[in-house]
């Protein structure tokens, strides 16, 4: 659905219809260029003054009526302009391949951002289920305190302290749910859909299955990271393309060669019959004419333009490069954090099962000495908060192994980008 509906996805897919066009119109520089003119002419009238010869006094308008037609096609074919259409045509090409490499990062961008908002969520919703459990056990806890504070077993300040925790687990309750909600509306804002509808999310068992590999080989990573990360791949391109546009620009310092072909024809017919001319259509057939030539064009000076586009497309061209370091290193640095942090998750998870564990069985038995009178309110509100705090913990640390799996798989562009 994001991949459907993703506005980054969108632009990058119109950017890419765009340098298909801007290739076609390189490649069109390399065809010869036509263009046809034509014109009619229904009515023309002339008058001028009749002299006659010798000169006398008296003198008389002659007046003329006709129409014509004239017919015109030039084209022209550049042999040579010092390479700019050849450089040209590779900083296009090379463009429109930066452009492929553009649009699939983009789609592993939306899949990543998709993913992690949808395991934010199960995770929120997990956590809302845990407060919600902590709820029920404290009011099933209050229900008890108030039989035995009826039959005189518990006192007055148990009962108050046990409804006060209640009341704090319902807070809890009421902020894991507002969490969850809100990690849900930032799922519909990535999917584009509208606020008020609703929506189910059932978890596939075989999304959370990670391996057991907590180790990474970061020089492994690092290879697979050059080779597949595409937007990488779309940088180096890019000052590729920044390269034959400097080829481009010192094309204005030497001569342009074209060849030029004309054909023309035309006919003018006097309505009155002032001449005796044939018809249009045998004069347009019979006034066929051609011209060819070459011409050779050499700008001496230009008032340094030229050295200033050739100056403009060298910068260019470095700052493509240093952003094409800048992310080669960077990528280095984050598949350095991300394994870091995947390695940790692992390691979360065994402590945070470890604790959970203890902190149950704890729980359970101060739990029955609370029920029996040996042990204090505050000794089984501790135990309950370290339980809940223990369970939260191996649910986040489970999600976290997944959303680092995630941040792993992004940053050496393995993402699977699901058919559209």
């Amino acid at each position: 659905m994001a991949l459907h509906n993703a506005t980054a996805a969108k632009k990058a897919k119109n950017t890419l219809k765009l340098q298909g066009a801007d290739v076609m119109r390189s490649y069109g520089t390399f065809l010869p260029q036509v263009s046809v003119s034509a014109g009619y002419t229904p009515y023309m009238l002339n008058r001028s003054y009749n002299i006659a010869y010798p000169p006398t006094p008296i003198t008389g308008i002659a007046k003329t009526t006709r129409q014509s037609v004239d017919l015109t096609l030039t084209t022209s074919l550049n042999l040579f302009n010092g390479f700019r259409d050849y450089s040209t045509l590779q900083s296009a090409l090379q463009r429109e391949r930066a452009a492929e490499f553009t649009l699939t990062r983009a789609l592993e961008n939306v899949v990543f951002d998709v993913t992690q908002t949808y395991f934010q969520v199960l995770l929120d919703r997990e956590l809302l289920d845990i407060a919600r459990e902590n709820l029920r056990s404290a009011q099933d806890q209050l229900t008890l305190t108030e039989k035995q504070f009826q039959v005189g077993l518990k006192s007055m300040t148990d009962r108050y302290q046990q409804q006060a925790e209640v009341e704090e687990s319902r807070l809890s309750a009421i902020k894991a749910e507002t969490r969850m909600q809100r990690s849900m509306f930032e799922l519909m804002r990535r999917l584009h859909l509208d606020p008020q509808r609703r929506i189910t999310l059932v978890p596939d068992p075989q999304e959370m299955k990670i391996t057991n590999n907590a180790t990474q080989n970061i020089d492994a990573l690092v290879a697979q990271a050059m080779e597949r990360r595409g937007d990488l791949k779309s940088k180096l391109l890019e000052t590729k393309a920044a390269e034959w546009q400097i080829k481009a620009s010192r094309a204005s310092w030497y001569p342009s060669i074209d060849i030029n072909f004309n054909v023309t024809s035309g006919g003018t017919e006097y309505l009155n019959g002032e001449y005796a001319y044939p018809p249009l259509s045998e004069q347009l057939g019979k006034t066929i004419g051609y011209s060819a030539g070459i011409r050779l064009n050499w700008l001496l000076f230009d008032g340094f333009q030229t050295r200033y586009a050739v100056q403009n497309s060298k910068i260019s061209m470095l700052n493509q490069q240093l952003d094409y370091d800048d992310l080669h290193r960077n990528i280095r640095l984050d598949l350095h954090q991300a394994a870091g942090d995947y390695a940790s998750a692992f390691t979360q998870i065994e402590t945070a099962k470890v604790s959970f564990t203890a902190a149950t069985s704890a729980y359970n038995a101060v739990k029955r000495k609370y029920e029996l009178g040996a042990a204090s309110f505050v000794e089984l509100s501790a135990a309950r908060a370290t339980q809940f705090s223990a369970k939260s913990n191996l649910s986040q640390a489970k999600y976290n192994l997944a959303l680092q799996k995630n941040v792993l798989d992004f940053a050496t562009g393995s993402m699977t980008i699901p058919q559209q």
